[in-house]
């Protein structure tokens, strides 16, 4: 079975409250996309690796990204205006034959081999995995003016975590789909969802972290520390 992995990177960083792109800032030494890539390539069973980088960092994913780091990726695609069209691009540009697409953030380097096995095999049984962890704080949903509304049983509510793995014919029908009709969403499986087909949730893990603000930087420099320390 061929699996072909696009990774997402064209984001800004917004949150992180610097200029530079969160994709590029170093986590001991080494940019943090690169790190993500290399989780991916060392753990096994993705055929194809297509990143997604916004087009006016090409040229610098290249030099800083890629070749410090003998990394080599299938396909190198500018992004789009909103993850869902950097994503799609991605999928555009995986290989004809492939038969699952495994999306997984760039900003998530933690991912594990036994987590991406997982969520692969689960996808090629029902035909859509996520990687998902159980809410553990009571969710509260609330309109625009801060009343709330209603207070959802945690017992059936899990937080989204990619990899997210889906039958390429599948994925490619979603995302047209959802185009065509003007839907937009943060979240690959949404797009799956709608059309009714079923999606496994998958067990995450907490250490699986995407790295959104400059706290999580500090978080992945102790366990990248931890790590090295007990090898």
């Amino acid at each position: 079975m061929h699996v072909t992995a696009v990774v997402p990177a064209a984001g800004s960083g917004s949150r992180m409250a610097g200029s530079l792109p969160k994709q590029f800032l170093r986590v001991r030494g080494v940019p943090l996309l690169s790190r993500t890539l290399m989780a991916l390539r060392a753990a096994g069973g993705i055929d194809a690796l297509v990143l997604v980088v916004s087009p006016d960092q090409v040229d610098r994913c290249r030099q800083e990204i890629l070749r410090p780091f003998g990394l080599a990726v299938d396909g190198l695609v500018p992004g789009g205006a909103d993850r869902q069209a950097s994503v799609f691009a991605g999928v555009q540009a995986a290989p004809a034959g492939t038969d699952l697409i495994l999306v997984h953030d760039g900003a998530r380097p933690f991912v594990t081999p036994e987590i991406i096995r997982l969520a692969i095999a689960a996808a090629a049984e029902v035909g859509g995995a996520v990687v998902a962890l159980p809410v553990t704080d009571t969710i509260k949903r609330a309109e625009s003016d801060l009343r709330v509304q209603e207070t959802p049983r945690r017992e059936s509510l899990w937080a989204a975590q990619t990899p997210q793995v889906f039958r390429a014919a599948l994925f490619r029908e979603a995302h047209v789909r959802a185009n065509a009709e003007g839907f937009r969403s943060t979240d690959d499986s949404a797009l799956v969802e709608r059309l009714g087909f079923p999606v496994r949730l998958v067990p995450g893990s907490r250490e699986n972290l995407k790295i959104t603000t400059p706290s999580d930087i500090l978080l992945a420099e102790l366990l990248l520390a931890r790590g090295e320390a007990g090898r």
